[in-house]
């Protein structure tokens, strides 16, 4: 079973790595997470109308904090050293199937070793449960897209399976909800009279 699941990730893999060459330039700063600093910031804005006490912002700087640091160990320090799957990029028998992005001249991006699960995935999939779960309505579907670019990026740049991702999804969706879960009940940020306001 496993063995059979490993042979669709890796022919969806395939299928989807570098299929559009003319996007490599774009993946790659879709990639990075400094580039999305204006949305950060933008998120952190429209939270200001919700977050109207201290405790309220404490709480979810808390939650958020928690989000963040509970996808990063859960899938950087727990599951990708114990899984131990490599990267497609470190893949010997995907070495000339595989399409990488040039970092600097001369050099492959290739990541990390091991590739269960997608940090990248995790964490922005966390951060788009949390906030799009604060904010609503356009921006709670306007996360999930952004994460969901996000981890396509990381299959476009050659460095993880699309099971990798969806794992990291999986993750990220888990804490972000907990995170969520727990702003909700300490800062009534999502009082029943809030969400009539907003409709």
């Amino acid at each position: 079973m496993l063995s059979a699941l490993n042979q669709f990730d890796t022919w969806l893999f395939l299928a989807l790595n570098g299929a559009w060459p003319a996007l490599d330039s774009a993946m790659w700063w879709v990639s990075k997470p400094l580039f999305w600093t204006p949305l950060y910031l933008a998120m952190v804005w429209a939270c200001k109308p919700l977050l109207g006490t201290w405790r309220q912002r404490l709480v979810v700087g808390v939650c958020l904090g928690m989000c963040v640091t509970g996808t990063d160990v859960v899938s950087a320090r727990v599951l990708k050293p114990n899984v131990a799957r490599l990267r497609p990029s470190h893949e010997p028998a995907l070495v000339d199937q595989i399409h990488l992005v040039e970092e600097r001249p001369g050099e492959w991006y290739r990541g990390g070793k091991y590739s269960f699960v997608s940090s990248h995935a995790a964490n922005h999939m966390g951060v788009a449960v949390l906030f799009g779960g604060l904010l609503g309505g356009a921006w709670g579907w306007g996360l999930l897209a952004w994460a969901l670019l996000i981890g396509f990026s990381r299959i476009h740049l050659g460095v993880h399976y699309p099971g990798d991702v969806l794992g990291g999804f999986v993750v990220g969706w888990g804490i972000g909800a907990l995170a969520l879960t727990v702003a909700c009940r300490w800062s009534g940020v999502l009082a029943p009279s809030n969400l009539d306001r907003r409709g």
